[in-house]
């Protein structure tokens, strides 16, 4: 079970997250939703350890997260796998290296590294890859670059990137965001599947309502930084958005929608491969 207790995060005189507490169970789908600046982003960077809280716990199976350091950090960040709105791949790369980057972090300090990088993973690491693209229909892609996918295909390698750390929590920060609603619709039953048949505990920031009411088992509501509801979607009625957030349900998607501005892709996610 992950636990949050009290957790916080301030930027100078800004609070981005204030005294935020779940207790989430293994093997649930959690959607996290709210306007832009309402700390969604924070509050899973903290979690996954790229941005630590300035007050607060984080605990996973009786170990406080917020205390590690080192190698103990970095199998947290092995076992709680983060997956970004823009893809994080390595574009000129091929697809299958992309995904085996996913084992870099089961393969200790600077060797790792150099041996990803020269492609010397061994043929189990090799097969696991295919096995992955192959459930989410990409294996043809394998050896293809990156930058020729389109970004629903992106999104899919970075969740089979995701997979190879074998990990017991996904992280997916705004994952369809960039996304059209046909890619966004795959990539969503491409998380939803991980979690329903893997058993993986997702965590999901999602701007849009009905999508976290159609593949979450909860929806959590933030604004300012607080948790304003947490819940079952059938209980966040269209009266208690009104109530969190003063718009309609399409007002808000609207507002949502509007202020989604996408990154420049990055080769590599600045900590994201949490290799220290």
């Amino acid at each position: 079970m992950l636990e949050l207790q009290g957790l916080t995060r301030r930027f100078g005189s800004v609070t981005a997250v204030d005294q935020v507490r779940l207790l989430v169970p293994e093997g649930q789908m959690v959607g996290v939703i709210g306007r832009s600046g309402a700390g969604k982003s924070t509050l899973l960077r903290m979690i996954n350890r790229l941005t630590d809280p300035s007050e607060g716990r984080i605990l996973f199976g009786g170990q406080d997260v917020t205390a590690l350091k080192g190698a103990a950090l970095r199998r947290w960040r092995t076992d709680c796998s983060m997956i970004f709105q823009q893809f994080n791949l390595v574009q000129r790369l091929d697809v299958l290296t992309n995904v085996l980057v996913g084992r870099l972090n089961h393969r200790p300090g600077v060797m790792g590294t150099l041996t990803s990088l020269l492609k010397m993973f061994t043929a189990e690491e090799r097969a696991m890859a295919i096995q992955a693209l192959d459930r989410f229909d990409l294996a043809e892609t394998a050896l293809q670059r990156a930058d020729t996918l389109s970004g629903g295909q992106q999104q899919r390698v970075a969740i089979c990137r995701a997979l190879l750390q074998e990990p017991k929590i996904i992280l997916a920060d705004e994952p369809i965001a960039s996304l059209d609603p046909r890619n966004a619709k795959t990539v969503m039953d491409a998380l939803r599947q991980v979690n329903r048949e893997d058993g993986i505990t997702v965590l999901t920031n999602l701007h849009h309502l009905d999508t976290a009411r159609q593949y979450c088992d909860r929806i959590v509501a933030m604004q300012s930084g607080r948790v304003m509801f947490d819940g079952p979607p059938a209980a966040l009625t269209g009266a208690r958005v009104r109530e969190i957030y003063g718009v309609s349900e399409d007002e808000f998607d609207d507002q949502a929608e509007a202020a989604v501005s996408p990154k420049t892709p990055a080769g590599l996610p600045q900590g994201g491969l949490a290799l220290a």
